[in-house]
């Protein structure tokens, strides 16, 4: 089955390279079209995951990953049709020069090819993934988790038919539509027929990619994100900042995991900021520092600072100075996203070179590490690894490039 699938996006990836920038924009905006028309059959297969998921115990934070509703539905049209308006990256000359002996070396972008995604829970990430391979030229195989096989499987058909409408090739766009394990280790070893595996979930979804994997891998770390709150920071904006971080989605990569706070603002800010976490049904754990503060706070474990909760769960700990906050974000951090607070833009700009972040932020909620918030339309995922691209990843980050050469009868002696 696999194999099949592999094979005939590779054809399409062919026919799809080709494509005019009018055709994909035009295919993107009626896939829009075709999201918004068709929300209730969407949110009729939504409504079966979700019953599953809930039966089986899943938690509120990843349930919320899981659940669309009118509105993220509309939140999907949009993106794509923001991915319509980008620019088309393929075919784009990246630069030229010319050599003494007159042949013109230059640079071209062009699709990666073949693109599998293997990814858990949120059905908006399939027409996000979808948009974003078409844009840039790429045939894609979506693998998404079993707990969102019926929502995916609906929005991946939609999707198809809208595309070819306006003459996309239909396997540019697959939904792998078996629950099967053996299928999936068969998609990650299909290197002759796929160009590049994304893996985007948690740590047990990363691992199992990694030790079964022949084909090339760009890797989705986990999201354990910090907040140091400097010793000049805007105390009140402060609080308002950790709470969104933290709450506004806490099942998603880019929520807050861990607090720092510097020691000589600890006694005045962490009883204001737990008790606000506290309000909004956060678990407040800390460093003995805090604790000897607000006694009731729950000990922090060594486990603790390298865990992503994707809950509402937080961290708190008592810091003496930027380069310990700094130490300490680079040893448990995952280099995904993570944020100063400080009046000093000295402080902020060591900080953002110095932290090993995808992101790095100052004076603002790191629940923008998002594709669509950086203006990419939408993203394929966040790469927190360093080769080929790293952060958000759109249209243009799922190119690669080739030399041109152009001469009049050069040979070499």
């Amino acid at each position: 089955m696999m194999l099949n699938i592999a094979k005939r996006a590779k054809v399409a990836s062919q026919l799809l390279s080709l494509l005019s920038t009018g055709v994909k924009n035009d295919a993107l905006l009626k896939m829009a079209e075709a999201l918004a028309k068709n929300s209730e059959r969407i949110l009729e297969a939504n409504a079966q995951d979700v019953e599953v998921a809930k039966a089986r115990g899943v938690r509120l934070a990843l349930l919320d990953r899981l659940i669309l509703t009118e509105k993220r539905i509309s939140g999907m049209s949009q993106c794509l049709r923001e991915t319509a308006v980008l620019p088309d990256p393929i075919g784009e000359i990246i630069k030229t020069s010319t050599r003494p002996n007159g042949l013109i070396i230059g640079q071209i972008r062009v699709p990666l090819g073949v693109v599998a995604l293997i990814y858990e829970s949120r059905p908006n990430v399939t027409s996000d993934i979808a948009g974003i391979c078409l844009k840039s030229g790429n045939a894609v195989i979506l693998r998404g988790g079993s707990d969102a096989m019926n929502s995916n499987i609906v929005i991946g058909d939609i999707l198809r038919e809208a595309a070819s409408s306006s003459g996309v090739p239909i396997d540019a766009i697959q939904v792998v539509s078996t629950k099967e394990r053996s299928a999936t280790i068969e998609l990650m070893q299909l290197r002759e027929y796929i160009d590049v595996l994304i893996p985007r979930g948690g740590a047990e979804l990363i691992k199992v990619v990694k030790d079964n994997a022949k084909v090339p891998l760009i890797e989705y770390g986990e999201g354990n994100n910090h907040i140091y709150v400097a010793e000049d920071a805007d105390l009140e904006n402060a609080i308002d900042i950790v709470i969104n971080a933290k709450t506004q989605r806490p099942g998603v990569c880019n929520a807050l995991d861990k607090l720092l706070v510097h020691e000589s603002i600890s006694t005045t800010f962490l009883p204001s900021v737990i008790s606000s976490l506290r309000k909004s049904n956060v678990k407040v754990k800390g460093c003995e520092l805090t604790r000897e503060i607000v006694p009731d706070v729950e000990l922090a474990t060594e486990e603790d600072w390298s865990k992503e909760y994707l809950d509402l769960i937080i961290s708190v700990k008592v810091i003496k100075n930027l380069t310990e906050a700094i130490n300490h974000i680079n040893k448990y951090g995952t280099q995904h996203s993570d944020a100063i607070l400080s009046a000093s833009f000295e402080k902020a700009w060591r900080f953002i070179r110095e932290v090993d972040s995808a992101t790095t932020y100052w004076n603002a909620s790191i629940r923008f590490t998002d594709g669509n918030q950086f203006g990419l339309g939408a993203e394929v995922g966040i790469s927190t690894q360093k080769l080929h691209a790293r952060g958000p990843m759109g249209a243009e980050q799922m190119t690669t490039t080739k030399y041109f050469i152009l001469g009049h009868g050069q040979i070499r002696e």
